[in-house]
C-alpha cells in the first residue's frame, strides 16, 4: 500500500506543478496539459522512472471511461441548444478523430526508435 501512496503522491505532485505553470504562463493551456508534459519530460529524463508511477496509473487509466459518463449525459441533455451545429461539429469529430489517431501513432513509433536506438547504444557501448 505503501507503493501506491508513493505513486499517487508522484502523480498528484506533478499535477500540481502543471496547475501551478498554467497559473504563471499567460498562455491558454490546460493545467493538465502542463502535468501531462512535465510527466513526460520526467519520464524522459529518468527523474521519475515508469515503475514508480505504472501501477498507479493503470489503474487511473481503466477508470477513464467512467470519467466521460457525465459529459456525455450532458451532450444528451443539451442537445437542443447545438442542434443548429451538428453538422460542423460532426465534421470537426470526423476530421480531427483521425488527425489525432495519426499524430499519436507517429508520436509513439518515434519515441519507441528513440527509445531502441538508445538500447543498442547501451548494448554495444558495454561490450
Amino acid at each position: 500500500i505503501m507503493k501506491h501512496l508513493k505513486q499517487i503522491a508522484i502523480i498528484l505532485a506533478v499535477s500540481f506543478a502543471g496547475e501551478a505553470l498554467h497559473s504563471i504562463i499567460p498562455l491558454p493551456v490546460p493545467g493538465s496539459i502542463y502535468g501531462l508534459l512535465l510527466m513526460l519530460a520526467l519520464l524522459m529524463t529518468g527523474a521519475v522512472k515508469i515503475h514508480e508511477v505504472k501501477a498507479v496509473g493503470d489503474w487511473l487509466i481503466t477508470l477513464m471511461p467512467i470519467m466521460f459518463v457525465a459529459p456525455t449525459a450532458g451532450l444528451i441533455s443539451g442537445f437542443d441548444s447545438y442542434r443548429g451545429f451538428i453538422i460542423p461539429i460532426i465534421v470537426i469529430v470526423l476530421v480531427t478523430t483521425p488527425l489525432t489517431m495519426v499524430v499519436t501513432g507517429k508520436t509513439a513509433e518515434g519515441l519507441m526508435r528513440v527509445e531502441e536506438r538508445k538500447r543498442k547504444e547501451r548494448r554495444h557501448n558495454d561490450k
